[in-house]
């Protein structure tokens, strides 16, 4: 049995967790993924559904006519894609509360993929603790408390 990795949304309502051996993980590129996640690009790790177990209630949205994706109800953090016949779900990488306990392995729906933005290194980096006006906000929030 491999350990178990956990996840949820932003707001804590929904949360999973998985003993999913395998660790690779995806990046779906597809136009439907790109306009679901508001993003260039899906980070899914594929896991078996009877490896999940769920706190919390997902909604869904089919947005195929055989694809469903789950998310949070209340914060719409995105958690799932699935087809309902299939005994996988993908679980999204961001949800999890440990993103580098799985690695990416491969590439999906390339056709769609937009190049440059899923690969970044050798550009300008920053931390958020180190952007002024993103402490001053988060300081200010304390201060009223």
């Amino acid at each position: 049995m491999s350990e178990a990795l956990t996840g949820g949304c932003q707001c804590g309502a929904v949360r999973f967790s998985t003993t999913h051996a395998d660790r690779d993980a995806y990046w779906c590129h597809c136009r439907m993924c790109q306009r679901a996640l508001g993003n260039v690009a899906a980070a899914f790790w594929n896991v078996t559904k009877d490896s999940v177990a769920w706190a919390g209630e997902r909604a869904a949205y089919m947005s195929s006519p055989f694809g469903r994706r789950g998310f949070c109800g209340i914060c719409g953090t995105p958690l799932t894609f699935d087809y309902p016949d299939s005994p996988k779900i993908d679980l999204t990488v961001g949800a999890l509360d440990d993103p580098g306990a799985v690695s990416l392995t491969s590439h999906f729906g390339i056709e769609s993929r937009v190049h440059g933005w899923t690969a970044g290194e050798g550009l300008p980096e920053m931390r958020t603790d180190d952007y002024a006006p993103l402490q001053q906000r988060w300081a200010k929030v304390q201060d009223a408390t």
